[in-house]
């Protein structure tokens, strides 16, 4: 036997399917995009059954493109966007209402309802999260008071909630297993990470059934079977799926960060910054969150957290609705061709801003725009605000961890674009590590499923896998980056509470 994993790598905007051979490197790729729905501004959704069958066709294509015979797969693992919500029937499998996703901002009133009678102290200390609209919690009430006799069904033990693990576990599993990893449960905002199972207090505040909620397991071990009945994949019949984690854990796994102040950043449809803290639990004083890394062999690993909402999607608000660019990668030649970015500051807050600033009512801002401006200033002003984002998330890292960052690994679709990378090196003041295998959020999953079905043996051999490509390091003059940032920060005041 040869043995193989495949990972299924389930993002905002696509679902992939990767086939990595035991030296983790990829054998095939499968993907396929599916659409975003915009119901109402700040709304965002996607069609379960289309997560689902884009994930099926993925996950065939690329173990055919492998040419692999199926005694040579060992095991499936998952990652997902993690908070994005679904209901469903538990007898039928149908969704009762779209998938609400993590970026939707409908349930900002009802978090405020939830600040107001007192919650915010006990979220924190139970589940390491602040109240907000991003997590799951809330999600799942709307859709229980909003859908015609949804809560009378929950409460009846007809329906089922899930992230989008749970969802694709269940389906691939032929309904038999109901489960979630310690990663996604902490993202809901109804997990105690003290405890590490659901909390009965908040689930009643939030007047969430428990009996719809699913079972938490840690994060490599067997969930299940894929199973002959799902459409196109009877060639993988019985290929267990032993292991999950929610897609910013995965890539901290994938990225090697093993030891507490070892952190990553994945630059995807947002920007995720995450610090391994090791067994102890963080409590954050600069607005970041404390969750569970993973759950493995009976340790749990905790890590600090910054989110920005949206750093690739602000690349593709250029490309698909301004029209500035055909493609992601015109914005590399376009920054590059002007010296400076004139001027012009671009904070994409369209669904808010995320830590260290967490404010639901922040919008989108361009400022600094002259006569002189070009669509160059502003594709570099696109890329310039990613990375100031992310450099006011290490900051609060730092601030928490008592410690300057000593190097920050990075991973996603947007670390191929070599301008952000120096950029991002240049204004955070420390190297920046991009490894050769930019796939590490799938790498991840699958050394968790790799894991327990023995094609590795132990945790530290992610830290053979992984090596870096390049490393990018500070060049520009220090108090010029200073300068940057400031003015920076100047344009984000100018972004805030504007809904409010």
């Amino acid at each position: 036997m040869n043995p193989h994993v495949i990972a299924l790598d389930q993002g905002t905007t696509s679902s992939r399917a990767i086939v990595f051979d035991a030296s983790g490197r990829i054998v095939s790729l499968a993907q396929h995009p599916f659409p975003q729905i915009y119901p109402h501004p700040g709304w965002v959704e996607h069609d379960p059954m289309t997560i689902l069958y884009t994930q099926m066709d993925s996950l065939s294509e690329a173990f055919r493109r492998s040419g692999l015979p199926r005694e040579d797969i060992a095991a499936i693992g998952i990652t997902n966007q993690r908070e994005t919500t679904i209901v469903w029937d538990k007898a039928t499998g149908r969704p009762v209402y779209n998938a609400i996703v993590w970026q939707c901002r409908r349930t900002a009133p009802l978090c405020e309802q939830l600040r107001q009678e007192g919650w915010e102290e006990k979220v924190r200390e139970k589940t390491g999260l602040l109240i907000d609209a991003y997590f799951s919690g809330t999600k799942l009430r709307w859709i229980l008071d909003n859908v015609p006799g949804a809560r009378e069904r929950a409460e009846r033990g007809e329906l089922l909630f899930g992230t989008v693990d749970t969802w694709l576990i269940w389906n691939l599993t032929g309904g038999k297993a109901h489960v979630t990893d310690y990663s996604n449960a902490c993202r809901t905002m109804l997990f105690n990470i003290n405890t590490l199972e659901w909390d009965r207090e908040l689930c009643e505040a939030l007047r969430i059934p428990l009996c719809m909620l699913p079972k938490v397991v840690s994060n490599s071990e067997e969930y299940g079977t894929l199973t002959a009945h799902i459409m196109g994949l009877d060639e993988l019949q019985g290929v267990p799926i032993c292991g999950a984690a929610g897609d910013q854990q995965a890539a901290l796994l994938g990225q090697g960060c093993l030891f507490p102040g070892e952190a990553k950043n994945t630059y995807g449809t947002g920007c995720f910054a995450v610090m391994n803290t090791g067994a102890v639990r963080p409590v954050s004083r600069n607005g970041l969150l404390s969750c569970v890394a993973w759950g493995v062999g009976g340790k749990v690993d905790y890590c600090l957290e910054g989110s920005v909402f949206n750093a690739g999607s602000t690349v593709q608000w250029m490309r698909d609705e301004l029209h500035l660019i055909q493609s992601a990668e015109e914005t590399q030649t376009l920054a590059e061709s002007v010296e400076d970015n004139g001027g012009v500051y671009l904070v994409s807050a369209f669904t808010g801003l995320g830590a260290p600033h967490w404010d639901m009512y922040a919008r989108g801002a361009i400022v600094g725009l002259t006569r002189g401006t070009t669509r160059a200033h502003i594709a570099r002003a696109g890329l310039e605000g990613i990375a100031y984002q992310v450099t006011d998330l290490v900051r609060a890292m730092e601030q928490d961890a008592g410690a300057p960052m000593q190097i920050l690994r990075v991973d996603g679709g947007a670390s191929v674009n070599r301008f952000l990378m120096q950029f991002q090196a240049d204004i955070l003041r420390c190297p920046i590590d991009r490894p050769a295998m930019v796939e590490t959020t799938a790498l991840g999953a699958a050394f968790l499923a790799g894991l327990y079905a023995g094609v590795w043996s132990n945790m530290t051999d992610i830290i053979r896998i992984r090596e870096s490509n390049c490393i990018f390091r500070p060049k520009m003059d220090a108090q010029l980056a200073r300068d940057y940032v400031d003015r920076w920060h100047r344009a984000v005041e100018r972004a805030k509470a504007w809904e409010q």
